[in-house]
């Protein structure tokens, strides 16, 4: 029998149902699913040290398991000592058990790690039913060893749903169990 990873069966098994129910879809295949997980950083110091990329590449491969990408840059800007297609950044897409499994390891290893943790918020929507989360180290990750980083970074995770607004993209993503933060109503007067 193949693998399946955990949160990949919830789906299947209980978060598209609830969904189907809670918003009254017609059919289960109206329900949101998350179709991918990208996840970018950008290496400033790139222009002056040509190692940083290739270490940053080596970092989000380890955490992702899967290969990581450089991003290079479109154009040149002078002031900040850019020529174009200089590497700038490094980025990798998630798709399928990888992403099912990187999710499964952010939330329940990697954002509790986090010093002060209160949950993540919930204004990184963009009205398209797309949520991006913005981590300022990835020494949260346990695959990261402290003592081999050459410098704290941080990244950029976006999760693409194929949700038609962020009420249902929300949802989802809550039923997955992505720890947001507890909206407290407002009483005004």
């Amino acid at each position: 029998m193949e693998y399946t990873p955990r949160l990949k069966s919830k789906y299947k098994e209980e978060i598209r149902s609830t969904l189907k129910d809670k918003f009254q879809y017609k059919s289960i295949m109206q329900v949101p699913k998350l179709e991918k997980i990208a996840i970018n950083q950008g290496v400033g110091g790139a222009t002056t040290d040509k190692k940083l990329i290739e270490n940053t590449i080596t970092e989000l491969t380890t955490i992702t398991g899967q290969q990581a990408v450089a991003s290079k840059s479109k154009k040149d800007i002078s002031n900040f000592k850019l020529r174009k297609n200089m590497p700038i950044g490094v980025r990798v897409t998630l798709r399928d058990n990888i992403m099912y499994e990187f999710l499964d390891r952010l939330i329940s290893v990697a954002l509790p790690r986090i010093r002060d943790f209160k949950g993540i918020n919930d204004k990184g929507f963009d009205g398209r039913g797309n949520y991006t989360l913005g981590i300022t180290e990835q020494i949260i990750f346990p695959e990261i060893n402290i003592d081999k980083i050459n410098k704290i970074q941080g990244m950029d995770i976006t999760f693409v749903t194929s949700a038609g607004n962020d009420v249902e993209a929300l949802e989802l993503l809550k039923q997955f169990g992505l720890p947001f933060k507890n909206q407290t109503p407002t009483n005004n007067g």
